[in-house]
């Protein structure tokens, strides 16, 4: 048996594989709840509850997904020109760290969160830009080397809450100082939780959207990921689109700390993050890369992680089942994608 690629898949090709996937996935995710003591069809009644079942659940799921869409666009950037950015938790944090800096009172105009937004995109893009030069300029992986910023991003963090920006008034668990009115994002509900940075997760998603499907910059992405080589030979300068991959990769992630900081907590804490910038790789798979695509997967994953907490404290299951279920939804998908593109041809 081998595999041959499919020239044009079909449309019933490119989604019923897909759709195939997430139905196995509800079928496994039956069998664990089965496993865990729990009655199957209750347990997956209770996750779609407790993720959408009332307003504040679902606003609860927005909330849950806005850096999750940040960071799952930021990994889609980067795998369609085969950037293997592994480093999107270390780019969260710089943007959450710029949001601190600029957000307690060092820029008190109305203008703080334009201006802090665009420095943590920068910061973001500079964490990102050092791997890259070094992909570019001497070969090295970027899996390794983002991968080891993000503990060396955290480590830093750590000190800083330890140490300069940690708050003088605050008690127990280090954080920084809060954030002034002026620098925090409205709330797009009044009286709930959710901030104005869903809007413009959405919004970054769009304009990542027209970017790949109508500006150069997008049909020259495409082209170094599906061949460099070739690319090359075509006059693409293959090094320059993955620099500006890279910034734009690095910029959207830094909005996700950025989005956390300015529009839930108000403060930067070392538990910020409960691995967005990890999660935001599934987010990307599951949508298939396409920008579009991974609004409607974060919307997925902050569902089943809302939801399993709500079917955890009410059904009595470990909520490591929602862990499980990603990573199989994860697994079933990338086989999706391989039987998308290929076909198994015996002989």
């Amino acid at each position: 048996m081998r595999l041959e690629p499919v020239a044009n898949p079909s449309l019933a090709r490119r989604l019923g594989y897909p759709a195939a996937a997430l139905g196995a996935t509800v079928v496994i995710a039956s069998l664990l709840a089965l496993l865990a003591g729990a009655e199957p069809f209750g347990t997956l009644g209770l996750i779609l509850q407790g993720a959408a079942g009332s307003k504040f659940a679902a606003l609860e799921t927005l909330n849950r997904a806005t850096p999750l869409i940040f960071t799952g666009l930021s990994v889609a950037v980067a795998f369609r020109a085969k950037l293997w950015n592994i480093g999107a938790e270390a780019q969260l944090y710089a943007g959450a760290i710029v949001a601190v800096l600029l957000g307690t009172g060092a820029l008190g105009s109305p203008l703080v969160l334009p201006v802090s937004a665009l420095a943590a995109m920068l910061a973001g893009a500079l964490v990102l830009l050092g791997p890259v030069l070094l992909k570019t300029r001497l070969g090295v992986d970027e899996v390794v080397t983002t991968l080891l910023l993000n503990f060396i991003m955290l480590l830093f963090v750590s000190y800083l809450l330890e140490g300069p920006m940690k708050d003088p008034m605050g008690m127990g668990w280090p954080k920084s100082a809060a954030l002034i009115k002026e620098a925090r994002l409205p709330r797009l509900v009044e009286g709930l939780r959710l901030h104005w940075g869903f809007g413009l997760a959405l919004i970054a998603a769009v304009l990542v959207w027209l970017v790949q499907t109508r500006a150069t910059l997008g049909f020259e992405m495409r082209a170094v990921g599906q061949n460099a080589g070739a690319a090359r030979f075509a006059g693409i300068p293959v090094n320059a689109v993955l620099v500006k991959t890279a910034l734009l990769s690095g910029g959207l992630a830094a909005l996700a700390g950025w989005s956390e900081v300015a529009g839930l907590k108000g403060h930067l804490s070392l538990d910020l993050s409960p691995g967005f910038g990890y999660t935001g790789i599934i987010v990307a798979m599951l949508a298939m890369l396409h920008p579009l695509g991974v609004v409607v997967a974060a919307l997925f994953v902050a569902g089943i992680f809302v939801g399993s907490d709500a079917m955890s404290r009410a059904a009595g299951v470990p909520t490591y089942i929602a862990d499980m279920l990603l990573a199989v939804a994860l697994l079933l998908m990338v086989l999706a994608i391989l039987l998308t593109r290929f076909r198994v041809v015996r002989g």
